[in-house]
């Protein structure tokens, strides 16, 4: 097993700006932290830094305690998996897995000992004998695995290794790296990827990368964290709209009031005013502020009852009115759109901008376009940045951190 740290890194190529720009990281033992960003932020460059395949321009890098950025990739004690399997086609299955073995000069009876093992977990014992071109995506791609585990290496790095497999396949194969994960606890993963799936099922940690200029404002790193904390508590509109399928709603909008409460917003296009819980000690009334909701957080809610809803922002709301209609954001459109997935639909929203406000609805609802509809989302789950892009904290951070 063995930890990752990485100290001010950066990576430039020639004269050009560091495309990888002032990365603090720690990585714990047994640790499963994944890389997630948009393409170009830098992922897979990262990994390759690790993994000895790109220099550090600049920066310590360390694994184990030992400083390794001038130490050679072979040297290192990690086993990287490959986007494209990089499998000898020539070779049979049991070959590929034995192949660094056999390099590092390891006894005959250990490599038969380690690729059978390996071949029961990942479920190839039948395939020793095949060459990959006799195998599946999915098999191909154990079969890389495979030729990592067998080397008991105390990091694993995974450069997007789902990628090329279909999306049942992916979905298989992404189970049983977990279970991989579980089974061989003692070393630590590095995993990179762009799919949010696979992110938010597999990480104990998270990563997500800037890209474009924001990089070269904030550095490459956007936020660290778990995945649902990065959900639930993203510290910037980046991270917001990134994590989320749809991402979250964005509407502009001016502080109305600022109490013990949180922060009422008056949106700039409809006029309603939405009650935020943050802490708004830095805000002042009038200040511009992105208000921000998720649509799997927006609930129907009667026309009629929504229309009864007292202004949050008015000093006269009633004490005697219900809490989850009080203190929560009711946001009244016209439909535009539905879209029935079985489970659930997503119902597409005029906003006056022509922009379109999405909500998550039942599988079954009976909305259809030209409908008014009225939404409503709890001021404990709403969202506020400035801006500059920053996420306002909310009231359950301030109190959970001080």
């Amino acid at each position: 097993m063995a930890s990752i740290s990485l100290r001010g890194v950066q990576k430039s190529y020639g004269e050009g700006a560091p495309v990888i720009r002032n990365v603090d990281l720690e990585i714990g033992e047994n640790e499963f932290c994944v890389f997630l960003g948009p393409s170009g932020c830098g992922k897979s460059t990262l990994l390759r830094m690790i993994a000895g395949l790109e220099d550090v321009s600049d920066g310590d890098l360390s694994i184990g305690g030992r400083i390794v950025s001038d130490v050679p990739s072979a040297q290192r004690g990690v086993a990287m998996v490959f986007q494209s399997y990089a499998l000898f086609p020539h070779m049979t299955v049991f070959e590929n897995m034995a192949f660094g073995l056999k390099l590092a000069k390891t006894p005959k009876d250990e490599i038969d000992r380690k690729v059978r093992e390996a071949a029961r977990i990942l479920q190839l014992e039948a395939l020793l004998e095949r060459r990959p071109k006799a195998l599946s995506g999915g098999q191909r791609q154990r079969v890389a695995i495979g030729r990592a585990i067998v080397r008991e290496p105390g990091v694993f790095l995974f450069d997007e290794p789902l990628s090329n497999l279909d999306a049942t396949l992916r979905g298989q194969t992404r189970v049983e790296i977990a279970r991989l994960h579980k089974q061989f606890a003692k070393a630590s993963v590095v995993y990179v990827t762009h799919d949010q799936i696979e992110a938010m099922t597999l990480a104990d940690k998270i990563v997500l990368l800037h890209a474009g200029k924001d990089t070269e404002r904030y550095g490459s790193i956007a936020q660290i964290g778990a995945p649902l904390e990065l959900y639930h508590r993203p510290n910037s509109r980046f991270v917001a709209g990134f994590i989320g399928s749809p991402r979250m709603n964005f509407l502009p909008g001016k502080v109305a009031a600022i109490d013990a409460r949180g922060v009422s917003v008056k949106l700039d296009h409809s006029g309603e005013s939405v009650r935020v819980a943050v802490d708004g000690a830095a805000l002042s009334a009038g200040q511009a502020v992105t208000f921000g909701v998720r649509p799997e957080h927006m609930e129907l809610v009667d026309a009629a009852v929504a229309a009864g809803v007292p202004d949050p922002a008015s000093a006269s709301v009633s004490a005697s009115a219900p809490a989850t209609l009080q203190d929560a954001a009711v946001l009244a459109r016209t439909v535009s759109l539905v879209e029935q997935l079985g489970e659930h639909s997503y119902v597409h929203l005029d906003e006056a901008d022509g922009a379109v406000l999405i909500a998550k609805a039942p599988g079954d609802t009976r909305l259809k376009q030209g409908d008014r509809a009225s939404f409503r989302a709890p001021a404990s789950i709403c969202h506020l940045f400035t801006e500059d892009g920053f996420a306002v904290a909310s009231l359950e951070s301030v109190e959970h951190y001080a």
